[in-house]
């Protein structure tokens, strides 16, 4: 145990502490993995060293409403903490701690969130040409842009996890067996790896880099090459499924190769696809449906000889346009 909630023996018994450090001794909190711990830890202790000695029964609706006010300059914020108490006092109602958990009924926090920004095609081709085929970075990018995968598992990625033509990795964050295909373009990268252990994406001393580490050197890989901000491993992830989709892959199919559990998440990618694809054809039909020759000027100008225009003068009805040829003759 960790922070404010660190020693069970000076816990209050029935207090908010209390909950939270039975929470962290769950089963649903200890098949998260660290990474995920280490954050929802962070959020929930800075909670405790607040309100920690108060009792848990006594928290209610509009006391949730409170510290979310309070949040209202950092709306993600407020709702990841709104998200992680929730989970704690559903905790606390499967022990016996409270009859109810306050925080369904507390408001929900609305924001709109971007994200890790998707890499578009121009950023890849802006990567290449910045990062040549032999530079370390460039493999680091087309591991993350051919794999799909999340950070975490793209730092241990190795030849011990390839197999029959295909990586095999169980994915950290999940614990979901992924099976990969190797892609054509990626192997041609991975022939100059070394065969003997060690990752894919190793510093110059062979040692595995770390998630946080990884992270700032792809975003700074990035920055080099003209990218905009957040440029980030996440948004290769993103990229992957994005592409996928444009190759007209299923959701479940991008699922088997990405990891992802939530369908929600992947459908976004494909119904993007479709109204792409969808709306070409739509204005390829409306082109073909509309396709009327005009003639040429200078030919129609041709047949309006002196004879054509003679005629009209001799038309009984016609006037000119003073004087409106929309009025009946006398």
């Amino acid at each position: 145990m960790e922070g404010a909630a660190s020693d069970s023996s000076r816990l209050k018994p029935g207090s908010v502490e209390a909950a939270v450090h039975g929470y962290y001794g769950s089963l649903e909190f200890k098949n998260l993995a660290d990474s995920t711990q280490a954050v929802y830890r962070g959020i929930l202790d800075r909670f405790v060293e607040k309100h920690g000695k108060g009792p848990i029964a006594g928290l209610q609706a509009k006391h949730v409403n409170t510290i979310i006010d309070d949040m209202a300059s950092t709306p993600a914020a407020a709702s990841n903490f709104r998200k992680r108490l929730s989970a704690v006092m559903d905790y606390a109602v499967s022990v016996g701690m409270r009859t109810d958990n306050p925080v369904v009924a507390a408001k929900r926090v609305k924001y709109k969130s971007t994200g890790h920004r998707t890499w578009s095609e121009e950023d890849i081709a802006a990567f290449r040409k910045r990062w040549g085929a032999a530079e370390p970075q460039r493999l680091a990018m087309e591991v993350l842009l051919h794999t799909g995968l999340r950070r975490s598992d793209a730092v241990r990625l190795g030849w011990h996890h390839a197999s029959n033509g295909a990586f095999y990795i169980t994915a950290k964050k999940t614990g979901a067996e992924l099976h990969i295909p190797i892609h054509a373009e990626l192997a041609r990268f991975l022939k100059s790896c070394p065969s003997e252990g060690g990752t894919f994406i190793a510093k110059s001393n062979a040692a595995a880099r770390s998630e946080k580490a990884f992270s700032a050197y792809i975003s700074d890989a990035a920055a080099k090459a003209g990218l905009p901000p957040k440029s980030s491993p996440h948004g290769l992830r993103k990229a992957a499924c994005r592409r996928l989709a444009e190759a007209g892959c299923s959701a479940l199919e991008i699922m088997s190769i990405t990891g992802h559990t939530d369908i929600r998440e992947i459908e976004r990618y494909c119904r993007e696809a479709a109204r792409k694809q969808l709306s070409a054809a739509a204005m390829e039909k409306l082109e073909r449906g509309f396709d009327v020759e005009l003639p040429n000027p200078s030919e129609e100008l041709g047949k309006n000889d002196d004879n054509a225009l003679i005629s009209l003068a001799h038309l009984g009805d016609w006037r000119s346009r003073q004087d409106s040829n929309l009025r009946p003759s006398a």
